[in-house]
């Protein structure tokens, strides 16, 4: 069946999703007694390779800034930059979820696309990724004037605006299209020469910088929405050993001066 299943052209990835699944059915038929043994045991799901990250440093978050400063889902990326929020986190934002006032936006749902069902809201996988992120002055002045254009627009159109509640909407109300976002967001870091990079880099970029600012680990994971700081520690080690390396000269210092104090 794995083999079939790579065969068909699907990912290592969702080949052990699916071995986990049918793990899981057959431990219970296991318990129940409809079955002597768990096939999915003497079985070795394939593994799958780990992309290379390319998070950008300050230099080339400047630079792409800049190059996305005409396009329409300019937002968009400012906010996946700013919070470290997946692309179907970001686009699902409604303003029930965004207190300007405290500065925070509340992470509850992806918006996905389904093939048959189109857009479709969905929760968050997993406790840990709802979450509540705060956001810097910035990122408020950017959602504050959304909210004002969406107004002028809702006043413009009249019956015609379909108030979805999104923060992020099309120019009749309508949530944007995760596909077209990203092929937008392909063609700005081409044009711009960042090769390689990703529209989830953003995320690996918000992370990488906040590390290396010195932020705890265990702040920026919760950040993330990752279900534990060990994650947070392996996805980012690139990034630590210039951390270790500034620790180990800090308490040097703190040291030395109680020495010699």
């Amino acid at each position: 069946l794995y083999a079939n299943l790579l065969e068909r052209g699907l990912s290592a990835r969702t080949v052990q999703h699916t071995h986990r699944i049918l793990k899981e059915a057959l431990s219970h038929a296991v318990k129940w007694r409809l079955i002597t043994r768990n096939i999915c045991d003497a079985v070795d799901a394939p593994r799958p390779e780990r992309k290379e990250m390319a998070a950008l440093d300050g230099d080339g978050v400047a630079i792409f800034l800049n190059a996305a400063e005409g396009s329409p889902y300019r937002d968009v990326f400012f906010t996946a930059l700013y919070t470290g929020l997946r692309r179907s986190e970001v686009l699902a934002l409604r303003w029930p979820d965004v207190d300007l006032e405290r500065s925070t936006i509340r992470v509850t749902a992806g918006l996905h696309r389904l093939t048959g069902m189109g857009l479709v809201l969905l929760p968050t996988k997993t406790a840990r990724s709802r979450r509540q992120v705060t956001i810097t002055q910035e990122l408020v002045d950017v959602l504050r004037s959304i909210r004002g254009s969406q107004m002028m627009v809702k006043m413009e159109l009249g019956p015609a605006w379909e108030d979805t509640g999104f923060v992020f909407t099309k120019t009749s109300g309508k949530p944007l299209d995760p596909e077209k976002v990203t092929h937008n967001f392909t063609s700005i870091v081409r044009t711009a020469g960042l090769k390689g990079v990703r529209l989830h880099d953003l995320r690996h970029t918000h992370a990488s910088l906040m590390l290396q600012a010195g932020v705890h680990p265990k702040i920026v994971s919760e950040r993330l929405g990752h279900a534990g700081v060990a994650i947070t520690m392996d996805t980012y080690s690139h990034v630590l050993p210039g951390l270790q390396e500034d620790a180990a000269e800090r308490f040097s210092k703190l040291l030395s001066g109680r020495r010699n104090g």
